[in-house]
Formats: structure tokens, C-alpha cells, sequence
């Protein structure tokens, strides 16, 4: 197709830019050839000089042709051969003329990355969650009634807003996983969804068991817990505390388990009523980073504001 274009050009545009395109080519390539000593690409460059020399051959003799005196001709057909000379285009000028048309294409071409918006302009791009419509969910889920999924646990947490909540508003999420958990052998579901980012890594899990707010304020005396403070969150009873997570390495070669259990970072953790009443169930909203430092306490208050409204409440 561009060979055809090309063909349709008028000779003193068509051989100036073969000869620019051939003599540029022609040189990049044998520099390239001699900096990385590639045979091949020399033998092609060579191919565009030899090209190149030869539209130059042509040029010149036509240049040569058209400076030649014209020969004499009868009286009565001087003037029109005179109107047709002058009516010939300076075939300088036509030279020029594509030499220019060339550069601004080219022109156009370097530029026109750096002037068009870009779809891949190195940037990081956002990760979206796995949709796992095809998959069963345990029975767990199914006894539970409006239970939410892993998946829809994690496009609820999977926010466009959720690094700026978090106070790193530049950073973009890395990874994100939604599963739909159970425990007690199946009987009590238990989804949760995670995204990480350079900093930090929210888990959000509901449970679906009979343990109240009230109830696991009363745990929280006889464990580890610190810095633990009750309040509310969207009318229902909540509490913040602080523990360290679980470190466990798996060796999957040399057959070995893997390493003992570890203490991981420290985590801050919000866990919310899935009703006001507190008729059992809870939501976990946890937040760390492996540097053992987490966000203010509003962060996840935010976060919880966000998401649980997409958690339906538990109904008796």
C-alpha cells in the first residue's frame, strides 16, 4: 500500500524523500551494526546506501537532462513550448518541498508520544477482583440467611477511595483476593476480602457465629489485646484493639512443613456489630504493615462507614 502511494507521487517529490528515507535508514542501521557488531544488520544498511546511491544517480541525471539546451523547434510552435516551460514546476523547489513533508511527518512521529495521552504511561494500573460467579459456595452460606460472599465482600472493600481513607492517597493497590471462608467444619461462614498496598493491608472478614460485641469485649480481658476501646459505628456497638498477627512459613521442598509459628506485625483491628441489638456476628476491619506501624483510628472508622452498609444486618 505505501509502495503504491509512493508510485503516485511526481518524480522531483517522490525521488528526493526515497533518497532522505534510504540515507537515514541506511546510516542508523550501519551504526547500530558496527556498536553491536551484527553482520546481518550491516549488510541491510548497506542495502539502503547502495538504494539511496542509486536515486541519487537518478536525480542528478535528470537534473542534467532538464539544464541541457532544448533543441531548436519550428517558429510556429515556440511559444507553446515557451508557455509549457515556464509552466513547469522548479524542480528545487519540489526537492525542498518533499524533504520538508518528510521532516514534519517524521516530526510528528517522535513527538507523538510525548504530546497524545497514553493509555501505558508506566504507571501502576489498579487490580480488580476475581469474579467467582461459577463457583459453589459451602453449605455454610446457604444456611446463613443474606450472607455476603468473599467476592462481594471484596468489591466492597476494593475502593477507588480506599488509599487516600488510609492516608496514602499516591499509592494504588497491588493485589486483592476474595474468599469465602467457613469454620466450625463448615457450619459458621466466614468471607473476607484483602488489599494490599505498599504500606499498609486491609483484611475485612465477617463472621457469622453468636458471639456479640459485649461477648468478645469480655475475651478481649483474658487475651492479649491492647489499647482496646469501645464505641459505635453507624448505631451499632463496636470495639478497636491492638494484637500481632500470626507469621507462619511453609518450606514446600525438602520435605519439610515449615518454620514454627512466629509473631507477625502489629495490627490494628475494628470489629463492628452486624446489628444495633448485637444479636451475635461481627465484622473485622484490620489494618497493618509490615513495618509494625498502622493508620489513626478515624482511618477505620472510614473504612468501616464505606463498606459496612454493603453488609446486609442480621436478621433473627
Amino acid at each position: 500500500m505505501v509502495g503504491f502511494l509512493v508510485r503516485l507521487l511526481p518524480f522531483w517529490v517522490r525521488e528526493p524523500l526515497l533518497i532522505l528515507v534510504g540515507s537515514v535508514f541506511g546510516v542508523r542501521i550501519m551504526y547500530l551494526a558496527h556498536r553491536d557488531g551484527e553482520w546481518v544488520a550491516a549488510a541491510i544498511g548497506l542495502v539502503f546506501l547502495v538504494f539511496t546511491a542509486v536515486r541519487v544517480h537518478t536525480v542528478a541525471r535528470a537534473l542534467r537532462a532538464r539544464r541541457a539546451p532544448a533543441p531548436a523547434a519550428a517558429p510556429v510552435l515556440a511559444p507553446v513550448a515557451t508557455a509549457a516551460a515556464e509552466k513547469e514546476p522548479n524542480a528545487w523547489g519540489q526537492a525542498f518541498a518533499a524533504v520538508a513533508v518528510f521532516a514534519a511527518l517524521g516530526a510528528a512521529l517522535w513527538l507523538g508520544p510525548h504530546l497524545l495521552p497514553s493509555d501505558d504511561d508506566g504507571a501502576p494500573q489498579a487490580v480488580s477482583c476475581a469474579g467467582g460467579e461459577d463457583e459453589e459456595l459451602p453449605g455454610a452460606y446457604r444456611k446463613t440467611p443474606r450472607a455476603v460472599t468473599g467476592d462481594e465482600l471484596c468489591d466492597a472493600l476494593n475502593r477507588p477511595d480506599l488509599a487516600q481513607l488510609l492516608g496514602t492517597p499516591a499509592e494504588t493497590a497491588t493485589a486483592v483476593s476474595g474468599t469465602s471462608n467457613t469454620l466450625a467444619d463448615g457450619k459458621v461462614a466466614q468471607p473476607e476480602a484483602e488489599v494490599q498496598f505498599d504500606t499498609y493491608t486491609v483484611n475485612v472478614s465477617v463472621m457469622y457465629n453468636k458471639l456479640s460485641i459485649a461477648q468478645y469485649v469480655e475475651l478481649m480481658e483474658y487475651g492479649e489485646e491492647t489499647d482496646v476501646k469501645t464505641l459505635s459505628v453507624l448505631g451499632r456497638p463496636a470495639v478497636l484493639a491492638s494484637d500481632h498477627l500470626m507469621k507462619i512459613e511453609i518450606n514446600f521442598g525438602g520435605g519439610a512443613s515449615g518454620g514454627p509459628v512466629e509473631q507477625g506485625p502489629l495490627a490494628r483491628t475494628l470489629s463492628v456489630a452486624l446489628d444495633a441489638k448485637d444479636r451475635g456476628g461481627y465484622c473485622d476491619i484490620t489494618v497493618w504493615s509490615t513495618s509494625g506501624a498502622f493508620p489513626e483510628d478515624g482511618a477505620l472508622l472510614d473504612i468501616a462507614e464505606k463498606v459496612l452498609p454493603t453488609i446486609p444486618e442480621r436478621t433473627v
